[in-house]
């Protein structure tokens, strides 16, 4: 599971978008969310990432990256 690097602080920084924030505009709770924030998520769903991405204004790519070790 260490190949797929979340990069959503990254783009929620970009944004200027706190997590408590975000977590309201999502449906997500904080926890939840900063589970996923901090790459500890074992897995997303489609439609979490979808709420993500239209609310970052972003796409898939910009949240989730693959690096071959």
């Amino acid at each position: 599971m260490g190949n797929i690097i979340v990069n959503l602080d990254v783009e929620m920084a970009k944004k200027k978008v706190g997590l408590g924030e975000l977590s309201e505009r999502i449906g997500l709770t904080q926890a939840n969310l900063s589970i996923l924030k901090t790459g500890k998520a074992k897995a997303i769903r489609f439609t979490t990432l979808e709420s993500i991405c239209r609310e970052l204004g972003c796409q898939p790519g910009d949240i989730l990256e693959y690096r071959d070790e």
